[in-house]
């Protein structure tokens, strides 16, 4: 049993910064321990230009400890009205390295998506002469679709059309949550991979229904059933190089997860490394951890892998209860449970 494991420095695939007075607590969590980060861009408004993108990365960059390198990857955020200049643009810059759809409503601040991801191909026919990758927030949105097969309908109705007429478009299926989606990436091209959450690699839907709703576990896509959870976890510990780490770390208020109606999203990014890192020893799999937090998503985006390392010692260290962000209590994923592993 080892007691150190150093690995190349990791990098986040997908993840929420939120913007304004948030920036000071959830940048720094990030830039501590992980190189780069896929930021999402469904702010208020959403960013959806180039020069949005720029603004938007200026303010992260002035969140970033001192003495920390870390570069926010930015994403534009598509739209029934995004153009095709608007895509050359992004390929152009040296900032902006993908475009994101999200079906309109199907997660927090997307009201502004895709109405129909069905009528948009000269965008996927800019973005695969581009060679500027399409990240997707697999699911459909209709009020006649159980929540829990919106990824499955998602991919039946869209994904795999999208597939076939753009074999040479970058598609990156965001949190994957179902074995249909799992499914999908092994049997699609080398152009083709996916994101893989703590929430979804750790839980299923009974650790948000079972013996009262557990709220800070609700998050978009929803936890599905255990043999979904099972057929992730599959990918993921047998090292498979179009899977990788994408937290999906997305900061909301106590008071608007504890609600009526509350958010849906965990805040991980503190713990995340650990968590990955604990279900891994866990099966017998901590050699798969460098490639899956470091390696795999670099090879993907064609960016270089980090020659600098982080360590992770085995000490127990407990994820805390609440976190004051922006003067408000946060509740991060994993609150108040120890983890085995800690940063070094």
């Amino acid at each position: 049993m080892t007691d150190t494991l150093t690995i190349a420095r990791p990098d986040d695939w997908h993840l929420h910064f939120r913007d304004g007075a948030l920036l000071a607590e959830t940048v720094p969590a990030t830039a501590n321990v992980f190189g780069r980060a896929i930021v999402m861009p469904n702010l208020t408004p959403p960013v959806n230009t180039v020069a949005q993108a720029d603004e938007y990365r200026q303010r992260i960059l002035a969140q970033v400890p001192a003495g920390v390198a870390f570069e926010p990857l930015m994403v534009l955020y598509l739209t029934d009205t995004t153009s095709v200049e608007e895509v050359a643009r992004a390929a152009k810059s040296d900032f902006v390295h993908a475009f994101k759809l999200y079906p309109a409503g199907a997660t927090t601040n997307s009201d502004s998506g895709v109405t129909d991801p069905g009528k948009i191909t000269h965008l996927y026919a800019a973005m695969e002469k581009h060679d500027v990758p399409l990240l997707v927030h697999g699911e459909v949105t209709d009020a006649d679709i159980d929540i829990f097969d919106r990824e499955k309908v998602f991919i039946d109705r869209y994904l795999n059309d999208i597939r076939r007429q753009f074999p040479g478009l970058r598609i990156v299926f965001e949190h994957v949550t179902t074995a249909e989606g799992i499914h999908f990436v092994r049997e699609a091209s080398e152009l083709t991979a996916a994101t893989v959450t703590p929430q979804h690699l750790l839980m299923n839907r009974n650790d948000m229904l079972v013996g009262g709703v557990r709220p800070h576990n609700y998050c978009l896509p929803i936890l599905k059933r255990r043999q979904h959870q099972e057929t992730i976890q599959q990918a993921v510990l047998e090292g498979h190089h179009r899977f990788f780490l994408g937290t999906d770390s997305a900061p909301h208020a106590r008071n608007k997860k504890e609600a009526a109606c509350g958010c849906a999203g965990c805040y991980s990014a503190r713990a995340a490394l650990p968590l990955y890192a604990s279900f891994l020893e866990q099966h017998n799999a901590l050699d798969k951890l460098e490639g899956f937090a470091s390696h795999f998503g670099a090879d993907f985006y064609g960016l270089p892998r980090h020659t600098d390392t982080v360590t992770l010692v085995r000490k127990p260290w407990s994820v805390p209860e609440v976190i004051d962000a922006a003067g408000e209590a946060m509740v991060p994923f994993y609150a108040g449970q120890q983890l085995p592993w800690s940063l070094g």
